[in-house]
């Protein structure tokens, strides 16, 4: 990467007001997002950065600081700075949050029902910012813990960021992995919204429950790391003996 580069990007009316160290982690993240560096792929030292966008190492070391914070980058002690990636385990600690009461937290399996091309509905079009027009990608699943039906989830993509999704016949457990690898779509952060419902005749079947069992119902906005909403979902969880854990840091 060029001095010429860094420096066109600093020029940017988006950028011109940003303190240097913000410059930087800006510059770092989007050439994240243009796949200079891999997921899991160990970025430059601060010394080799600082001497490529002609800044000081302190101000590399406040970037990569600001770049760890918001989980885009992850730092191993004597090891060096890494693209942070979404393994099966950070999908677990991080965006699965539904235990088995009295268990500890383990990673679920899925069981894909059906995916297809829909026309968004309204709710759809609002989440995700999209017209009635845009083609968007319906998958529904079932995640199974302890053997058991633990939640039903209604997941909606949109094509242009996923084309062909709904023909692919490897979708695996951990979506946003899956995401990540094959999409370049990485997930930067997530909105859910929680409310109790009731279980509908449809829910009950899919669950093996009697249909008015207490469910809450998880609804989620997904953004990725450049700012584009890439996911919405509804996931409708068992609460007879599962609940909801949220860990804030």
């Amino acid at each position: 990467m060029s001095s010429s580069q860094f420096d066109h990007k600093l020029s940017g009316p988006s950028l011109a007001f940003q303190p240097l160290y913000q410059q930087v982690a800006e510059y770092i993240k989007q050439l994240i997002v243009e796949r200079r560096w891999q997921p899991g792929e160990m970025l430059p030292s601060e010394f080799k950065l600082a001497d490529e966008f002609k800044v000081s190492q302190g101000t590399v070391r406040k970037a990569l600081t600001l770049l760890t914070d918001t989980k885009i980058v992850t730092r191993r002690q004597g090891v060096g700075t890494f693209v942070s990636e979404h393994t099966a385990q950070d999908a677990l600690f991080r965006f699965f949050p539904l235990q088995a009461d009295g268990k500890g937290a383990d990673l679920p399996k899925a069981e894909l029902i059906s995916k297809e091309l829909v026309e968004p509905n309204e709710t759809v079009q609002q989440a995700l910012a999209i017209t009635v027009k845009e083609k968007t990608v319906k998958l529904k699943r079932r995640r199974i813990l302890e053997n058991e039906f633990c939640m039903l989830e209604t997941i909606f993509l949109p094509f242009k960021f996923f084309p062909h999704i709904e023909k692919r016949e490897d979708i695996p457990h951990t979506l946003y992995h899956f995401y990540q690898t094959d999409y370049n779509q990485t997930v930067f952060k997530t909105r859910d919204s929680i409310k109790a419902v009731l279980a509908s005749k449809s829910d009950a079947k899919s669950l093996g429950i009697e249909k008015g069992t207490p469910l809450l119902l998880v609804t989620r906005v997904t953004e990725s790391i450049d700012g584009k909403l890439i996911e919405y979902r509804e996931s409708k969880c068992r609460t007879d003996h599962y609940h909801y854990q949220v860990e804030l840091d």
